[in-house]
């Protein structure tokens, strides 16, 4: 079987470890793409009208990705990577887990911040997988060595 790294990025940064990832695990690299591309105001987070700081307060809100041919059925480990938000996960990344059928996968999480950590994005994203599936905290990749990605 297969590893698979699956992310969301809209700066570069997630991609860039998302690519790398891949190639220490000689994974295949899948990007999840919302319908609407976020802009740089909608990422304001000084601003309580902008689209992230509404989707991040609603934790049941689900932005909309772009559905392509994923057979996770090919896969045993499941990278998931996305930048932090508000000290969690984006809330796009709860429609990706629950736009595919996993079930009885690894799932591996990582992101990219500038100075949070993973802390809350377990138990928010757990909401969003089967219970047959395996879901861990991985790394913050803002600065790694490729063996460090080997050893993820």
């Amino acid at each position: 079987m297969k590893n698979l790294v699956a992310y969301f990025s809209v700066s570069g940064t997630t991609k860039k470890a998302a690519i790398d990832l891949a190639k220490a695990k000689d994974a295949d690299l899948f990007e999840i793409e919302p319908v609407n591309k976020y802009t740089s105001e909608d990422l304001d987070w000084t601003n309580k009208n902008s689209r992230s700081t509404i989707e991040m307060n609603n934790k049941s809100f689900r932005p909309e990705i772009i559905k392509k041919d994923l057979n996770i059925d090919l896969y045993d480990t499941i990278y998931v990577g996305f930048p932090i938000w508000w000290y969690t996960a984006p809330t796009i990344i709860n429609t990706f887990l629950e736009a595919y059928p996993f079930k009885n996968k690894k799932i591996v999480l990582f992101a990219t911040s500038g100075g949070s950590r993973l802390s809350n994005s377990l138990k928010d994203l757990k909401v969003s997988v089967d219970s047959s599936n395996e879901i861990v905290e991985g790394k913050i990749l803002n600065y790694y060595s490729f063996e460090e990605l080997k050893n993820l």
